[in-house]
């Protein structure tokens, strides 16, 4: 009887609800291992890259060292990381020394020279503005992500709003202009800046560092979305439609009044 049922569904173009396949012990493994793989992945590449650091490091500055200054003529052990804390004792020397007025002067001097090799002065200046940005503290005016509508209508670039406009720029632009500064993929310290309406700037809530990361893996690593405020989803609510009129009021009587006679 059911071979006859199952016979007449068929015949009528009647198909039967499919089965979800069942996981076998080989796919669930797999499943597991590559889990795995995505868990171990990003801490064994940060540790492998910090050792490859220490290692580098330590090998550069290590034969440097007199014996006298040196652990392992004490200890006969190699111990990792010596030649990190003696570039960073070096360090912190160097920084003390170029505040007083003899190290200004010296780098002034080494300033002046490097700027004026056809091919150094080019890196040397580069990177000379990008580590003085960094350590100048400046950067809180670089803390905001935003998206602006470039190069055509309908697509959008992600960028950094540095300031508004000051100066001669506000002056000849007699608007309320800011400055974002667009980076390139995916290196995010070159760029270009341009000036925009603050309305047609889209404010993101993501750190500069997360849209850095997202500008270096060009989109691959996007951060997760915040919630929303609800001024911001008032914004992009549309406003609904006036409820129309209840129907079942009664209409007003238009028919004029008959006199009497």
């Amino acid at each position: 009887m059911a071979k006859r049922k199952s016979k007449d569904h068929h015949d009528l173009g009647l198909m039967s609800e499919a089965e979800p396949p069942r996981q076998t012990l080989f796919g669930w493994l797999r499943g597991r291992f590559f889990a795995g793989i995505v868990i171990a992945a990003p801490i064994a590449i940060s540790i492998g890259v910090v050792s490859w650091l220490i290692t580098v490091i330590d090998a550069r500055v290590k034969p440097l060292l007199p014996p006298i200054l040196d652990p392992e003529t004490y200890t006969n052990i190699a111990i990792p990381g010596v030649g990190v804390l003696v570039a960073i004792v070096a360090l912190t020397l160097l920084g003390a020394v170029a505040t007083n007025l003899i190290g200004r002067a010296a780098l002034r001097l080494s300033d002046r020279i490097l700027s004026r090799i056809p091919v150094v002065s080019n890196i040397y200046n580069a990177f000379k503005q990008l580590f003085e940005l960094l350590g100048s503290g400046e950067q809180g005016n670089f803390q905001e992500v935003v998206l602006v509508e470039y190069p055509k209508r309908g697509t959008w670039c992600l960028g950094f709003l540095t300031a508004r406009a000051k100066g001669e720029i506000k002056t000849k632009l007699s608007l309320d202009y800011v400055g974002v500064f667009v980076p390139t993929t995916p290196n995010p310290t070159s760029g270009f800046l341009m000036y925009i309406p603050d309305s047609e700037v889209i404010h993101l809530k993501m750190s500069v560092e997360e849209g850095a990361r997202m500008i270096i893996s060009a989109g691959l690593v996007v951060p997760d979305e915040m919630p929303m405020e609800e001024e911001e989803r008032a914004k992009l609510t549309p406003p609904q439609d006036e409820a129309p009129a209840d129907e079942t009021d009664p209409a007003p009587d238009s028919t004029p009044a008959r006199a009497d006679p």
